[in-house]
């Protein structure tokens, strides 16, 4: 008797990659605002989430657009942990972009119009309006197929009923494919748009719960709808100004946001988009959600960039601008001159200032322990020990690094749990700044153009000349 094999079924799911801040889930504030110790991948800097946190429900209830906070610290200390768990506590509706400064030199535009469309893509623009729908439960769906193929088209009906009343509509070959292509049967509650004819799949009627006796995890039972067939319902449309500006600039409409090509936009087309939107809002067709443009870097723009700042933000169409940079007193670039942070004064004097400290020993092994959790590495209580110790001594981000390092080390040798031997194999192999830079002091000599040794030698002289 030949045995029967089943094939082997695996689920495929979405392959997620483990980035540096994938961990963020939210600010991790508790209802009034006080930071949990640890929550939603949040370590440490009390101060700085609780000021985040004030921001951000200041946001939510839109009173403060055209602001700008800064976030002010020493490399590492999680200022763009804080601005992604901003952003992740947003939710879906508000709209948040992200660039780093660099990025305003190597676009194909001029910096004042990268910035303009930053500043656009973190505007959001609600638009409600009225539209007649077909809402009811399939009854029974009949397709008329002709007996030779191409003869004539497709033809149809369609019974959908209410508690209240049943309707056989008539359908044509349009109607037809686009019933096919969401797999609507009877039983299902449907929702048609009378005037584009789109057809939305809301659930599968309590009544029809028990035509199966097993169903995928996905499936939504719906009460069926009462009352009439046809309504008029408020559908809430949510885009943001860049969008606007990109299907009105050019002449393939809305493509052009598939193409990516938006290139300069018209100040004329901006200018009236703005007067339609305000039309909207006076007649209570659309609302404005100020949303978040997290700058990244933000001492590498130059005073062109900045003076665009100064006039942007008191626009009454501006969102909160979020700012970050991770230096001290340095040159404003494009000037001479220095100032705090490398912003000028009259920028710097618009900014709510959030700074952020160097983490403790003990937030270290608290972040660590989040991050062996995030890339599936189990390590031993010692191994942890000595990764704080060298992320206490070094800097945390290279304490981070050992961790995948340290963890293909240990499957090398075919072990399931992280040792100290792997953080020590690791930590031998890849140096870190202080250890990197000693080693360059010792093997001066050995490299090209070093200055060091250059003035060492004492012809520093002769190479000016």
């Amino acid at each position: 008797m030949t045995e029967l094999k089943l094939s082997e079924s695996r689920d495929l799911t979405r392959i997620e990659r483990i980035g540096a801040h994938s961990h963020i889930r939210g600010l991790g504030l508790d209802s009034s605002l006080e930071p949990c110790d640890v929550s939603e991948g949040m370590v440490g800097q009390a101060q700085a989430r609780k000021a985040a946190g004030v921001i951000l429900q200041m946001i939510k209830d839109g009173k403060i657009a055209g602001r700008a906070i800064l976030l002010a610290g020493q490399p590492g200390t999680g200022k763009t942990a804080i601005a992604m768990g901003m952003a992740k506590s947003l939710g879906l509706e508000t709209p948040f972009s992200m660039l780093s400064g660099s990025e305003i030199f190597s676009l194909e535009m001029s910096k004042t119009e990268a910035l303009m469309q930053a500043f656009r893509k973190s505007i959001g623009v609600r638009i409600k309006e009225e539209t007649e729908i077909i809402e009811g439960e399939v009854v029974e769906i009949q397709i008329d197929r002709p007996a030779v193929s191409g003869a004539a088209s497709k033809t149809g009906k369609l019974t959908l009923k209410t508690t209240d009343m049943e309707t056989v509509y008539d359908l044509g070959a349009k109607m037809i494919e686009a019933l096919g292509k969401e797999k609507v049967q009877s039983g299902d509650v449907i929702a048609i748009d009378k005037a584009s004819g789109k057809i939305t799949k809301l659930g599968r009627s309590f009544s029809r719960s028990r035509d199966y006796d097993a169903m995928g995890p996905q499936t939504k039972f719906v009460q069926c709808p009462d009352g009439e067939l046809q309504k008029r319902k408020e559908v809430v449309h949510s885009v943001t100004l860049h969008e606007i500006d990109v299907i009105n600039s050019r002449t393939q409409g809305f493509l052009a946001l598939f193409t990516g090509d938006t290139g300069e936009i018209r100040a004329e087309v901006r200018e009236q988009i703005d007067t339609k939107v305000a039309e909207w809002r006076e007649e209570g067709k659309a609302e404005i959600v100020p949303g978040v443009l997290f700058i990244d870097e933000v001492h590498m723009l130059d005073i062109e960039c900045f003076s665009f700042l100064n006039r942007a933000l008191e626009n009454e169409m501006a969102p909160i601008l979020v700012v970050a940079t991770n230096r001290g007193i340095t040159s404003i670039r494009g000037t001479n001159y220095k100032s705090p942070h490398g912003i000028p004064i009259d920028l710097l004097d618009r900014l709510l200032i959030i700074t952020t400290q160097p983490y403790s020993e003990d937030e270290i092994r608290k972040i660590l322990d989040i991050r062996c959790q995030e890339e599936d590495v189990e390590m031993s209580e010692d191994a942890k020990q000595l990764l704080t110790k060298i992320g206490h001594e070094t800097s945390l981000r290279y304490a981070i690094h050992l961790i995948t390092a340290s963890a293909l080390n240990c499957r090398k040798r075919k072990g399931m749990v992280v040792e100290v031997q792997d953080i020590t194999r690791v930590y031998s192999l890849f140096l870190d700044v202080r250890r990197s830079t000693q080693y360059l002091m010792e093997y001066q000599k050995e490299y090209m153009f070093n200055e060091a040794s250059i003035v060492d030698g004492g012809d520093a002289d002769a190479m000016h000349d």
